[in-house]
């Protein structure tokens, strides 16, 4: 990382979904010792706090292809003026979640420094549902489809602009639950995705040299490190809101984040989805702290 000072913003977000729990998800990787962690590392480490959510914790579904819209809409557009801020201040954006659909705030707040951004989603779920699409009306698998302009208009022209991202510019790495609207998509627009199929076929160490020098052929200004814990097989990080058995591995994590270190590419990241109530004694929360070691240049020796 070529930016040694970090400011931390909690999203205690759990509107994009229907577990609760997933919004105490900041506190437990705060419990797991992140700032420590990265004091230790040698980075200037602020904690600029939580986003604070207005609305009431008792969900209001108002519209069932698009549980609790309003509340998505508050928590982006938030999230969206914390990240400018924290740019503007030339620090790096690190973001604890809160469940996935954060990251419209996060891509939000982004695109206006960054105009040909790149995007590593590092996820079991594509996120690339519309409202016709989505199975659910879970707002979390919709960020990366409303970041490249898909789906309502309210969610897409959050912040007066759309699209955020180039769907061209998307990588997802780790796929093995991809709804059927979601595989047209990445169809039609090209999308890049490493399946659990390709990374057991390559290993990990290919796909993610082949990520780098495909973002850099693409001419992005800065790339955003999305990872919902979910990637990993469940074996490792049982508390998340929708584990899909056969993921990456701990180790195989931990060699992708330490790639993309070594890389100096990776200009903002955020960690999502870490739910404390399915959690085992935080594991998943540590598990989330000791990657964040890795990607920002923990060693051994």
């Amino acid at each position: 990382m070529k930016n040694n000072k970090i400011s931390i913003i909690g999203v205690p977000s759990d509107y994009g979904q229907h577990r609760r729990g997933v919004d105490m998800g900041p506190s437990a990787i705060r419990y797991a010792g992140v700032v420590e962690r990265l004091d230790r590392i040698g980075y200037e480490v602020l904690d600029e706090g939580d986003i604070l959510l207005k609305h009431d914790k008792v969900k209001k579904v108002q519209d069932e292809q698009l549980k609790n819209l309003d509340e998505v809409i508050e928590v982006s557009s938030q999230l969206s003026d914390k990240i400018q801020d924290v740019l503007g201040k030339g620090r790096f954006p690190l973001i604890l979640g809160g469940d996935h659909s954060i990251a419209i705030g996060t891509l939000t707040g982004l695109g206006t420094k960054y105009k040909n951004l790149g995007v590593i989603w590092y996820d079991a779920h594509a996120d690339l549902n519309t409202p016709e699409t989505s199975p659910s009306g879970n707002i979390h698998g919709m960020p990366l489809a409303v970041s490249c302009g898909l789906g309502d208009e309210r969610l897409v022209n959050i912040a007066g602009y759309a699209p955020k991202i180039k769907p061209e510019n998307i990588i997802i790495i780790g796929a093995r639950s991809v709804d059927p609207g979601e595989k047209e998509l990445i169809k039609k627009h090209g999308i890049k995705v490493y399946s659990m199929h390709e990374i057991d076929r390559m290993g990990m160490t290919k796909v993610i040299e082949e990520s780098i020098e495909y973002l850099k052929k693409r001419n992005v200004d800065g790339v955003h490190l999305s990872l919902d814990l979910d990637g990993l097989d469940p074996l490792y990080t049982p508390g998340v809101g929708t584990p899909v058995p056969g993921g990456i591995t701990y180790r195989e994590s931990h060699l992708a984040m330490e790639m993309l270190e070594e890389s100096g590419f990776i200009t903002s990241a955020e960690f999502v989805e870490v739910n404390p109530i399915l959690d085992e004694r935080n594991k998943t929360a540590e598990v989330a702290v000791a990657l964040m070691g890795s990607l920002f240049g923990e060693k051994l020796v």
